[in-house]
């Protein structure tokens, strides 16, 4: 029996692809796998049972990563599973921004009690809100991944001029790309080429204010700027500066703060880009199904703190360790296996930065004895046997 502590609410499509076996609560003990989708595992005891974290979506940033790696807890999230409604929603915020919508149903609510003279109203006062079509103008994605994919691909779709910089751009991500999306080399070529720019790539350090008063000053005027990936890849004071003086013409940000709430020129959304019955239903099943896979068979798939290795169903035994990324540790895992007189049927080993993961089927029984070595071989972090 696996225990499955939820820290948010899961969307019950996925929880019930656990099925017997599992049980699956928010007050769960010794749980070996956690679903959580928001909430902050930062302060959180990780007990010594815990196997799994899987975020139902793409974001870790409330996960403590190296923390998990240290301690042999391998680290989900659902890549792809909630882009189809961020995408949506960046599209339909570009055309929100461009056309002044907001603005002008709110001047629109004003005219509440004018009765028949609100026709007339309208045609005379509407003018003010006058917006461009985003038809034929140049958009700029930041990032081709899993949604920038999808913001870029549809963008072409409808007309646009679609330029894409991604300096990680895999042959994989590539061919999924329409032909109509050119993939630039230099950033700055997005920056000043753009009349729409879309950002979709990870805070990190490297791209914390990514968005500044410098880049911004090597754009076109009346840029507009989405930021649906997260709030500290856009300078909060930078941008709203740019707004106030005209020179970006709109900026759209679903990771709002203090800054640049009740700012004209600016549309904060709070956090809505994967908030969606779909993208929920999607991102639990990935979760689950991720989370299952690697309790049931030790496959890792979409880590974001160890490698990616899928080693298929248990046919006979198998062990799984997770260790530190050094020489001879394979040697010496198999050097145990062999030792006992039986035979390594298949094995895999991928490293990812500092961390590793090997797995070892072998046919046959292997003694308490010699499963405790693999404890005591150097870097080794966690050992699971299977079947």
């Amino acid at each position: 029996m696996a225990n499955i502590l939820t820290l948010n609410k899961i969307a019950k499509i996925g929880l019930s692809r656990f099925g017997e076996g599992y049980t699956c609560s928010d007050s769960a003990e010794n749980p070996e796998a956690v679903l959580v989708r928001s909430a902050s595992m930062h302060d959180m005891e990780l007990p010594e049972s815990l196997l799994a974290i899987a975020r139902a979506g793409a974001g870790v940033n409330n996960i403590p990563l190296d923390k998990c790696a240290e301690k042999g807890i391998v680290v989900f999230n659902t890549p792809g599973a909630n882009a189809n409604a961020v995408k949506e929603l960046v599209l339909g915020a570009m055309i929100l921004s461009s056309r002044n919508v907001l603005p002008a149903t709110a001047w629109a609510k004003g005219l509440k009690g004018n009765g028949d003279q609100v026709g007339k109203m309208v045609e005379k006062g509407k003018s003010q809100f006058v917006g461009p079509e985003i038809k034929g103008k140049t958009l700029g994605v930041i990032g081709l991944g899993a949604i920038g994919g999808l913001v870029a691909n549809d963008a072409a779709a409808l007309g646009m001029d679609v330029i894409g910089y991604d300096p990680f751009l895999s042959v994989d991500v590539a061919l999924r790309l329409s032909p109509k999306v050119k993939h630039v080399y230099d950033i700055k070529t997005v920056f000043e080429q753009s009349d729409i720019i879309t950002i979709h790539v990870p805070l990190t350090p490297e791209t914390k204010d990514l968005v500044n008063a410098e880049s911004i000053a090597t754009m076109k005027d009346g840029v507009r700027i989405m930021n649906f990936a997260r709030g500290g890849l856009v300078n909060s004071a930078d941008i709203k500066a740019a707004v106030e003086s005209g020179k970006v013409a709109g900026y759209v940000i679903d990771f709002p703060d203090d800054e640049v709430l009740d700012v004209d020129g600016i549309i904060a959304i709070p956090h809505l880009g994967a908030s969606t019955p779909e993208s929920e239903d999607n991102c639990a099943v990935m979760a689950v199904d991720e989370v299952k896979n690697y309790l049931e068979n030790g496959s890792i798939l979409h880590s974001v703190n160890y490698p990616d290795v899928d080693a298929g169903p248990v046919a006979a035994k198998r062990v799984c360790v997770l260790h530190k990324n050094v020489p001879n540790v394979l040697t010496k895992l198999s050097a145990i296996i062999s030792n006992e007189g039986l035979n390594i049927e298949n094995m895999l080993s991928k490293s990812k930065g500092d961390y590793a993961y090997s797995i070892l089927d072998f046919a046959g029984d292997i003694s308490d004895s010699a499963k405790a070595s693999f404890n005591d071989i150097e870097g080794v972090i966690r050992v699971r046997f299977i079947g």
